[in-house]
């Protein structure tokens, strides 16, 4: 079986602050990607293995990849038989897009599909929770209004059949997530801000001065790269533009040529 794991993209993002578990209460949407796609094989076989390469893959242990935890937490929970993982890499990594998360939830849907398991897309959800905040949402792959940790998610409609989503990473650039966040855990959180779904239903060329990142403020002051990588898709006239994730990913909304 041959999956290709999209990555995603965060219309706006606000950090409500830290919670008693050490993870951060968040409130964000989550939009499927196409810009960049991964490709990733499964295949049963008769001993376990993995393999990554592609020109985004950085050296981790193929061990730790989010996929192989995907087959080792089926083969805990359901004894599913060994397969052979081939993992080629074409999403940045480091970028805020997700796309390491998006491998491992296609993995637990290819195992779902290959083993004949069985498990509902909510099932599916709940196990794809225990790899990362983000992996839920590749289980569904639609745009989802997130909170508490990137996990609880509901369905949201947006269409964007109106817009061209352009998506850039800055070369050379990376963003440490953990340095993302502390830069934002002295910060008061602003309690006044319109929810997200509010903001969300204001037009388009509203959005600038109200859907926020606010990992925006931790990380631009550092990564002036990224700041002018906004700034520069205003300037070829974007009607909004905003970092994904904690970054350093950027991506903008254009209007549709006709």
């Amino acid at each position: 079986m041959i999956l290709r794991p999209n990555v995603k993209l965060n219309f706006g993002l606000r950090v409500l602050g830290k919670r008693p578990d050490g993870f951060h209460e968040l409130e964000t949407l989550f939009v499927p990607c196409y810009a960049y796609c991964d490709e990733l094989s499964v295949i049963p076989s008769e001993k376990f293995s993995i393999e990554i390469d592609g020109p985004c893959y950085r050296g981790w242990d193929p061990r730790e990849d989010l996929t192989a935890r995907a087959w080792r937490l089926f083969y805990d929970e359901f004894g599913i038989d060994p397969v052979q993982i081939r993992l080629f890499k074409y999403s940045p990594v480091g970028a805020g897009l997700g796309g390491g998360s998006a491998d491992g939830a296609f993995a637990l849907k290819a195992f779902n599909d290959i083993f004949s398991l069985g498990l509902s897309d909510g099932e599916l959800a709940s196990f794809a929770a225990k790899l990362g905040s983000d992996c839920p949402f590749f289980i569904y792959n639609r745009p989802m209004l997130a909170t508490g940790r990137g996990e609880i998610l509901e369905e949201f409609d947006l269409d964007l059949s109106a817009f061209r989503v352009e998506v850039a990473v800055p070369e050379g650039v990376s963003v440490n997530t953990k340095e993302a966040y502390a830069g934002l855990d002295n910060e008061n959180v602003n309690s006044d801000s319109m929810p997200l779904f509010e903001v969300l239903n204001l037009p388009v060329v509203q959005w600038r001065n109200h859907l926020v990142n606010d990992f925006e403020r931790s990380v631009f002051p550092s990564h002036p790269e990224i700041t002018a990588l906004k700034q520069r898709f205003y300037d070829d006239g974007a009607l909004y533009a905003s970092m994904s994730g904690s970054g350093s990913s950027v991506f903008a909304l254009f209007p549709a040529k006709n």
